[in-house]
């Protein structure tokens, strides 16, 4: 193993961690995002919520209209059958479910006002919801805009050096990459670190023996730290 692979594993992991502060700048929009469009969220589930309602008390409007034509065409028949009835008893059956009838549908009149009364005033709250959500999405469009813009230029960049780091690798030996990776791999941030002055690893300050120090500042064979298993290698200044 040469500097040069030292250093090339060097760039490689300044370049992770380019990536993974790139990644952070990339979610960080997320919530800046979420609290711009909170105010507009808020009022499309109040029109949701007042147009659903809406919705429901014209069909319960439909279904009264329905049920009262019903009522007014048995109430017809009815009539029209008091002009043949034969007897007493027969002409009381008939004036009694006509009474009947006229009670519901008085109650289904009542019904039927209070709902176009709901309605009406369902209506209203639906216009100026509507005009307060277009209100606040014409507020919140041009810095949502920006915030979009921002995220989308952060999101070509990580593009950019995902790219950058993908070639990069590629011009390391693969055993190294490999040790490289796995080290990583395992939730590690840090895979790579160098000698301090005194000769001890630079990640957790274990001494190193001098035989690997003089091995790692000649750049020979891959050496890992004993205590916590990165890569070591000389400093850039020697």
């Amino acid at each position: 193993m040469t500097e040069q692979t030292h250093g090339s594993l060097r760039e490689l992991q300044e370049l992770d961690r380019r990536i993974e502060e790139a990644e952070d700048g990339v979610r960080s929009f997320d919530p800046q995002l979420a609290e711009v469009e909170e105010p507009a969220l808020h009022l499309e589930q109040e029109v949701s919520t007042t147009r659903a309602r809406l919705q429901e008390m014209r069909l319960d409007e439909r279904r009264v209209e329905l049920s009262a034509d019903d009522k007014r065409a048995r109430s017809k028949k009815l009539q029209e059958r008091l002009n043949t009835v034969r007897n007493l008893r027969e002409e009381s059956a008939v004036r009694t479910e006509l009474d009947i009838l006229r009670s519901a549908m008085e109650g289904e009149e009542q019904e039927a006002l209070t709902l176009m009364d709901q309605i009406r005033k369902l209506e209203v709250r639906l216009e100026e919801q509507t005009a307060a959500l277009e209100r606040a999405r014409a507020e919140v469009e041009p810095h949502r805009d920006e915030l979009l813009g921002a995220r989308e230029e952060a999101k070509r960049e990580l593009s950019r050096l995902r790219e950058q780091r993908e070639a990069h690798a590629r011009a390391i030996a693969p055993q190294q990459l490999r040790t490289y990776e796995g080290i990583r791999g395992g939730g590690r941030r840090k895979a790579v670190s160098e000698l301090t002055p005194d000769g001890a690893c630079g990640n957790c300050f274990s001494v190193v023996p001098l035989q690997l120090q003089n091995e790692i500042r000649r750049g020979g064979a891959m050496v890992r730290c004993e205590g916590c298993g990165v890569i070591l290698t000389a400093r850039l200044e020697e």
